[in-house]
């Protein structure tokens, strides 16, 4: 056994463990991280956010923001420790958290965000060499056309560069990274130090309007300029002033540039060790990048005015010591930023596509993999991205940006609470600095602040993860089993109910029928398990079924063996129940077992359906085999044994059936007996043409019955068959059906209307609405005084069944003597021939005249 489990950790450790690639926690996580968080925001935006908002606004945006991402990052890492990540990041850790349903559709719209995230950097990449080489607006040269169609080419020959990049390999990216990371530090240490300068810088963008910037060691530096930024003043976006400007739109655009926490769980796949590489990494970088964001505002604030904020996207140019760092900086972050999303993204392509959820559209995607990189799922990343370079500039494509990430990040919340709440003994993560709450709080603050950015494109966000989610529930070709969390929080909670259901604050007014059928072959039983299933009104339906034999002499468990066969027979015939197997040395000691054990707490059986023994299964169809049935099954037909040829009378003795009926009054149970529900044409009487009936007949045909003809008294096995009849009609597929009450007075009775308006009241009292019929009955119809011919009342009963759909029957008690055939003879007799048949036996009382 040891051996066993060494050989699964250690295949578990080679092939998803420690990550098929060689990047470290700081190559793979923290530089690419700290990049895509600086990307667009670093040096385009801060000045537009602090123009609007002013430092208290910016710095609660920048609080919020990071709040989110902290929260996010401590569930990510919790769900990143508890378990091997492989290749696909956040979608790998959705998927197999949440079920592929909810992480496939969230994977693609995570997909659509890392695609508009890298579009976004491009565009913001083309801003900034616009800004600075345009032949308008160009800050150092004037050398490049800015119409829009050229602003478009811009981006895609950017784009292209990406693609080259992502092609060569991650490794490469990787190393690019680090480098990439210096340049920009050294470039953002410029700037900061150019904030310490003692010159002055004026910018006119007109005859009347100019911005200026004043160092802190200049001598016409003031406190009253920082002052001036403190409160919001929401009034103009630096790149297009006919846009409106809100809290709204300032807190996407910052939000779209931090959005690059999810750049190292991307990469997962190409990890030394993701477990410990995403949280350590993530986490520095977070924290190193709002540092420095806290220290650009701040100093922003000090030295600048509002109107260089406002006009002047790139307004660090105008003061920094030498402007081409600016440049550079930009350049650089906003240029790697989106080539890690277009990495990441199409690593969540081909993780998708190799989980074969969306079949034959996505599957071609895995054929184009060449060593370790995806190259086809690189091309059709590339591809897309170039869609959103015509929606718009930064502040236009942040909004679609910020609403995908935080439904993703919402995501990622809600599947790390999940495994919290379930409390399932396997979560137990190597990263404990989370709990709860700050799963609930980073998905309360994703939720409201998505809605809050741009509530229509949120709506249709939701709107596309559901459609994929349902696409996925029903349509989906998978058959991959990674463990849903629903099954985990439903286990939860159903034992937490389950544990309150008392079984003895039980009250008949709120009775209903749990029902036990049990079944010795599906093949000639479906159509009875398709009625069982209608009888039960929201309550238990357990399918029974013995195997006989010696548990001690099996060599393994054979109800182990059969039970995904009688589940996938649930599934099949679409009936709500669960299913118990046993062995048992005899059938009647099995149904012991199985009438005692199924169910659980106080959800038990109290009603046991049995199929009629005594038939000749050589004359019965077969449900599972036959062509022709509407319950033909070629993957079950192989599944059940075949139906036996001919049955004697000895093997009736032995299955000893009257006495497991009176085994089941012992036990306390109303049980029912049903025959000929294989005849049952659900074609027909299901259908608009022709009407049907339920027929239940009060009156108790059992030899010397006190209530044949004279006695319109309802007892309880008459009051439980009006139940059972009533519920089957309030079936959507049955309620068409008209219910039918039958008894039978002696044809000289001269109060017939008394007797029949006597039981229309009782009707009345049980809320039941049935046609009543009275039934004359001569001397020679009285049913005989012994149990060997019961082939007077089957006439009676026969010519009253013509568009009968299923009769109900009061079911005598069955004698002491269990040797004794006559009682299954007078059954058989009484029911030959009948359309589908119910004979009941109640022992408890189950409607209540009462409020």
């Amino acid at each position: 056994m040891s051996s066993d489990l060494d050989m699964l950790l250690s295949a578990e450790d080679e092939h998803v463990g420690r990550g098929s690639g060689g990047l470290g926690w700081f190559k793979g996580v923290f530089a690419p991280v700290s990049l895509s968080m600086f990307s667009s925001l670093l040096f385009l935006r801060v000045g537009y956010i602090l123009g609007n908002a002013g430092i208290l606004h910016s710095l609660l945006q920048i609080v919020i923001a990071y709040g989110i991402l902290v929260f996010t990052i401590l569930s990510v890492s919790a769900i990143a420790t508890n378990g091997a990540v492989k290749g696909g990041g956040v979608y790998f850790m959705i998927s197999r958290t949440l079920g592929p349903e909810f992480g496939g559709s969230i994977g693609v719209l995570f997909y659509a965000a890392n695609i508009a995230s890298s579009a976004l950097y491009a565009v913001a990449c083309t801003e900034c060499i616009i800004s600075s080489f345009g032949e308008e607006s160009g800050t150092l040269a004037h050398y490049l056309p800015e119409s829009f169609w050229y602003q478009i080419l811009y981006r895609v020959l950017i784009n292209l560069l990406n693609l080259s990049i992502c092609l060569i390999g991650p490794n490469l990216f990787g190393k690019t990274t680090i480098m990439v990371l210096i340049s920009v530090v050294f470039c953002t240490l410029t700037v900061i130090t150019s904030f310490f300068s003692a010159s002055t810088v004026e910018v006119h963008f007109n005859e009347t309007i100019s911005g200026s910037f004043t160092g802190i060691l200049s001598k016409n530096w003031s406190i009253e300029n920082f002052q001036s930024h403190l409160y919001p003043s929401y009034s103009l976006d630096c790149n297009d002033d006919t846009k409106p400007v809100n809290f709204a739109i300032v807190f996407a655009v910052l939000f779209s540039g931090v959005t690059g926490i999810m750049a190292g769980a991307n990469l997962s796949g190409d990890l030394k060790e993701p477990s410990k590489s995403i949280p350590k990494g993530t986490l520095l970088a977070s924290f190193f990048t709002f540092i420095t964001y806290v220290i650009l505002f701040t100093l922003t604030a000090m030295t600048c005015d509002k109107e260089l904020l406002l006009r002047d996207c790139s307004y660090m140019i105008e003061f920094s010591f030498w402007k081409p760092f600016v440049i550079i900086g930009t350049v650089l972050a906003t240029f790697c930023a989106s080539t890690s999303c277009l990495i990441g993204s199409s690593r969540v392509l081909e993780a998708i596509s190799k989980d074969t959820m969306f079949g034959i559209f996505l599957e071609w995607i895995t054929y184009g993999t060449v060593g370790n990189n995806p190259v086809l799922a690189v091309v059709v990343t590339w591809l897309l991205s170039n869609i959103f370079f015509f929606i718009g500039g930064v502040n236009t494509i942040a909004q679609f940006v910020a609403v995908l990430f935080l439904l993703s990040y919402a995501s990622v919340n809600l599947s790390c609470l999940s495994l919290d709440l379930a409390s399932a003994p396997n979560f137990r993560p190597i990263f404990r600095c989370f709990s709860w709450y700050t799963c609930a709080l980073g998905l309360i603050g994703t939720l409201t602040m998505m809605f809050m950015i741009n509530p229509v494109i949120s709506a249709l966000v939701l709107f596309a993860c559901i459609f994929f989610f349902l696409s996925l529930s029903f349509l989906s070709p998978t058959k991959e089993n990674w463990g849903s969390i629903s099954q985990a929080l439903l286990f939860h909670q159903v034992r937490k109910y389950l544990l309150l259901l008392d079984s003895r604050k039980d009250h008949v007014k709120f009775w209903r029928p749990q029902v036990l059928l049990l079944v010795s072959n599906p093949r000639n039983h479906c159509s009875l398990i398709d009625f069982a299933n209608a009888l039960k009104k929201g309550g238990l339906y357990v399918l029974g079924h013995v195997r006989e034999g010696n548990f001690e002499g099996m060599e393994e468990d054979e109800c182990g063996l059969l039970m995904p066969h009688w589940l996938n027979l649930v599934d099949h015939l679409k009936v709500k129940a669960f299913v118990e197997l046993t062995v048992a040395p005899t059938v009647r000691s099995g149904i012991q077992q199985l009438i005692r054990i199924s169910g659980i707490g106080a959800m038990k059986p109290n009603t046991i359906i049995f199929g009629f023994p005594y038939e000749d299964e050589n004359m019965c169809k077969d449900d599972l085999g036959s062509p022709t049935s509407e319950f033909f099954s070629d993957s079950l037909n192989s599944s059940f044994p075949a139906l036996k040829k001919e049955i004697s009378n000895l093997d009736y003795l032995k299955l000893d059936f009257i006495g497991i009926l009176n085994d089941t009054l012992k036990l306390g149970k109303n049980f029912c007996v049903c025959r000929h529900f294989q005849n049952l044409n659900r074609g027909t009487v299901f259908s608009r043409s022709k009407t049907f009936y339920l027929n239940v007949w009060i009156d108790d045909f059992t030899p010397n019955s006190t209530n044949f003809r004279h006695n319109e008294q309802l007892t309880t096995t008459s009051v439980f068959m009006l139940q059972m009849a009533c519920i089957v009609n309030m079936v959507p597929r049955w309620k068409k059906l008209n219910l039918r009450v039958f008894f039978c007075v002696d044809e000289n009775e001269m109060h017939i209307g008394m007797k029949r308006q006597s039981l229309q009241n009782k009707l009345l009292n049980l809320r039941i609405k049935a046609e009543i019929v009275v039934v004359p009955i001569a001397d020679n119809q009285i049913p005989p005084k012994s149990m060997n011919d019961g082939k007077m009342v089957n006439q009676l009963l026969s010519f009253h069944s013509h568009e009968t759909a299923v009769t109900f029957l009061c079911l005598p008690l069955p004698p002491k003597d269990e040797d004794d055939e006559t009682y299954l003879r007078f059954i058989k007799d009484l029911t030959n021939e009948l359309p589908p048949t119910v004979l009941v036996h109640g022992i408890s009382p189950v409607i209540s005249t009462t409020l």
